[in-house]
C-alpha cells in the first residue's frame, strides 16, 4: 500500500502557503506537494488526477467537480508609475473611460471597460510588458498585479469592479483522508476536530440501564427529602 500524501495544484498568483505550514505543523508525516499550473489547465489537472486538489479563480469549467467557494480578490487597474491614473489611491469605471485596456487571452477577469486595445496578448505576463510600454492599462486580481510586480508598474483598485472568486475544486463523491482533512484546513478546522458527522453513542448494556435508571431515583428521592430553604428575616 502506498504511503498517504497530498498533491495541491494551484493557479498563477494564488498563495496556498498559510495552509501548507498548517499542513506541515499537522502532519509532518504526509507529504504535500505544491503543483503550479495554468488557469486554463487548473480543472483538468484534477480530473486527470494529476492533483488531488486545486485552487483556481471563478468562473472557471468546473463540471464533475465538487467546488469550495474561499474568497474574492480585488479587481486592480495596472498602470505605468507616472500614469495619470496614480494620482488616487483608488479609481472607479468612469476613470477607465477611453483608457486603451489590455485584455490577454488568459483573463480572468472578463471585465470589459475603457476601450479595449485591438491587440491580444497571449498571457498576463505578456501584457504586463506592454503596459510597461504605454501601450494601455491592465486589469486583474490584485494578486496577479503583486506576481508581475515591476519597479516602473504599479496598480490602483478599481471601485465597483467585480471581484475574482478563488475556490478549491475536488474530485466529488468520497474524499480520501488527507483531502478530507485539507478541506478542514482550509475551512479553519481545529486541530482534533472529527472530520466526518458525529459517531451515534454506544448501545447500554442491560445491567447499565438498570444502575442509571436506580440512580435517577436515588437523585429523585434525595431532592424530595431536602427540606425547603428559609428565607432570612
Amino acid at each position: 500500500m502506498n504511503a498517504p500524501s497530498l498533491s495541491l495544484g494551484y493557479v498563477p498568483g494564488a498563495t496556498p502557503a498559510k495552509w501548507a505550514r498548517t499542513w506541515t505543523q499537522r502532519h509532518p508525516d504526509v507529504p504535500l506537494r505544491l503543483c503550479a499550473v495554468t488557469a486554463a489547465k487548473a480543472a483538468d489537472a484534477v480530473r486527470a488526477g494529476t492533483v488531488d486538489v486545486v485552487l483556481l479563480r471563478l468562473p472557471a469549467d468546473t463540471s464533475g467537480l465538487a467546488v469550495i467557494p474561499l474568497y474574492e480578490e480585488t479587481t486592480v487597474a495596472v498602470v505605468p508609475t507616472d500614469h495619470v491614473l496614480t494620482a488616487a489611491d483608488e479609481i472607479t469605471a468612469a476613470d477607465l473611460d477611453g483608457e486603451p485596456t489590455l485584455r490577454p487571452l488568459d483573463d480572468v477577469v472578463g471585465w470589459t471597460v475603457g476601450a479595449p486595445v485591438e491587440h491580444r496578448p497571449e498571457t498576463t505576463k505578456d501584457a504586463i510588458e506592454l503596459v510597461a510600454t504605454g501601450l494601455g492599462v491592465l486589469i486583474v486580481p490584485q494578486s496577479l498585479a503583486r506576481l508581475h510586480h515591476r519597479k516602473d508598474l504599479t496598480y490602483r483598485p478599481v471601485a465597483g469592479a467585480p471581484t475574482c472568486p478563488v475556490a478549491l475544486a475536488l474530485p466529488t463523491g468520497p474524499q480520501s483522508v488527507p483531502v478530507a482533512e485539507f478541506i478542514g484546513i482550509v475551512r479553519g478546522r481545529k486541530p482534533g476536530t472529527s472530520r466526518g458527522p458525529a459517531q451515534p453513542a454506544p448501545k447500554r448494556t442491560a445491567r447499565e440501564k438498570t444502575l442509571a435508571k436506580q440512580a435517577a431515583r436515588a437523585a429523585a428521592g434525595k431532592t424530595a427529602r431536602q427540606p425547603a430553604k428559609r428565607g432570612r428575616r
